[in-house]
């Protein structure tokens, strides 16, 4: 697969990002580190008590049981050691497990929209159950890229919904993008293999190929997008180069039974978490990522088209834990 050349900044946020982030996690804010404080007010050590109370709050924030329970043994280990925290080493210590528990985006993923440096076409399949928000996803990763200057290539290979191919059209007015469609019934492969092959002819700088959401069964799921990279790699054989998987941090635990019946079916290698501004649950980036070893890319923090935001682990585990 190829690598990319750039060095990644630990935080490449924008005043106006940073803010952005902090506004759409509040709710999420007050769910984790509002309820952490006022567990902790009054006491003059972390017992049995507030262990179990933050164990509630932390699953009660989707985290998720496993990686609730990994931050609490490591709190523990971390009290025997060092003695007593007080709010602000609180603070400081769960940020730090929080920046921890996410892994980083793989070398072979490129970190921005600049496509510096990377294979052209630059592939993108996107995954994910019908809505979560994933075709308006890739509208806003192709506007994205559009403002960069990109040429882009959108594969409308969700052909058991016409409203996806529809919904790509609008977004293909919105950007510029062209657009590959067969229509209804269409073999999804052989829309990803048409999309590939326009990229390469048109000399495009990313394709982004769509994918259904729902198909019969686990097998179904699995055989069809083992197809789509197949077909893929006839042009190029390290494709496709990102493998997004899209979930709505507003669906909770789903998120985490969506990550593992897609992670089972193929290599993703980067998560897209959309809605984190319309729910008090946003801890569901931490347990996924966690849970499942998926690098986060992408953030959806609003409906506009620009609110498709770069993933930022400093800003977010930030924004979380800030007074």
């Amino acid at each position: 697969m190829a690598l990319f050349s750039w060095f990644k900044k630990k935080s490449d946020s924008q005043p106006e990002d940073r803010e952005k982030t902090q506004q759409a996690l509040g709710a999420t804010r007050e769910n984790l580190w509002g309820k952490m404080t006022r567990a902790l007010t009054g006491k003059r050590s972390i017992d049995a008590d507030f262990l179990e109370e933050l164990e509630s709050i932390l699953v009660g924030a989707d985290l998720g049981v496993d990686t609730a329970v990994s931050l609490i043994e490591q709190l523990e280990e971390q009290v025997r050691s060092q003695g007593y925290l007080a709010t602000d080493e609180l603070r400081l210590w769960m940020q730090q497990r929080m920046r921890d528990l996410i892994p980083d985006l793989p070398e072979s993923v490129a970190p921005d929209f600049s496509l510096s440096g990377g294979t052209k076409p630059y592939v993108v399949l996107v995954v994910g159950v019908n809505g979560v928000g994933k075709t308006t996803t890739i509208g806003k990763m192709a506007y994205r890229y559009a403002q960069e200057g990109k040429k882009v290539v959108l594969g409308a290979a969700d052909t058991f919904r016409a409203a996806a191919v529809d919904q790509l059209g609008i977004w293909k007015e919105r950007t510029g993008a062209e657009i590959v469609s067969m229509g209804m019934g269409a073999d999804p492969a052989s829309v990803a293999f048409e999309a590939i092959k326009q990229g390469v002819e048109q000399q495009a700088d990313v394709v982004i190929v769509d994918t259904a959401g729902r198909l019969h069964n686990k097998v179904g799921l699995m055989n069809e997008l083992s197809k789509i990279k197949r077909v893929m790699q006839k042009f190029q054989a390290d494709a496709p180069h990102e493998v997004v998987l899209v979930i709505d941090a507003t669906t909770g635990q789903n998120a985490f039974e969506q990550a593992r019946q897609f992670s089972a079916a193929t290599q993703v290698n980067a998560l897209a978490v959309t809605k984190l501004d319309g729910t008090a649950k946003g801890g569901v980036l931490v347990g996924v990522s966690h849970e499942f070893q998926l690098p986060v890319k992408y953030v959806g923090l609003g409906e506009g088209a620009a609110d498709l935001r770069l993933f930022d682990k400093e800003s977010f585990v930030s924004s979380i834990f800030e007074s």
